[in-house]
């Protein structure tokens, strides 16, 4: 399968930082770094944008998710806020990754830190039209936890 390309210009603050990237043939997901100035603590229910110095051009259909990295999840209990967050295609602003530190100890965000992964992600827009009447479905209305889990 070929890559789709992102092209991505970096900011000053992001130099000397690698570009986004997998660490294994079958990652799905690239790592980001922190491009901070200096640290960041991330207190107890605390949350804050981290720059990566990244300007990404995500090409038309395709979307880059914002994803946490697990193990910083698992050891920290340090995630990405808006799980997944989107980087849409005519975005070209600065990648910022929202953390939230959901532990009970404070954490410090290093520069160079790999602090999320990217997950370039093909989507489509759809055509929403107004309808008196839907479709019944075998679930119909059922909400939050009917369908036993």
């Amino acid at each position: 399968m070929k890559p789709v390309e992102v092209a991505v210009r970096r900011l000053p603050h992001a130099t000397g930082l690698p570009l986004p990237r997998y660490l294994t043939p079958g990652a799905a997901g690239a790592d980001v770094a922190a491009a901070v100035t200096s640290d960041i603590a991330l207190g107890p229910s605390e949350r804050v944008a981290i720059p990566t110095g990244l300007v990404l051009a995500v090409p038309p259909g395709y979307e880059v998710q914002v994803r946490p990295r697990s193990g910083l999840a698992l050891r920290h209990g340090v995630t990405v806020a808006n799980a997944p967050g989107t980087v849409d295609s005519d975005y070209r602003g600065e990648l910022m990754v929202i953390l939230v530190n959901l532990g009970r100890e404070r954490y410090v965000v290093r520069r160079g830190e790999r602090v999320a992964q990217l997950v370039v992600a093909p989507v489509a827009q759809a055509a929403f039209s107004e309808r008196a009447e839907l479709p019944p479905s075998e679930r119909g209305s059922g909400g939050f936890g009917s369908t036993g889990a």
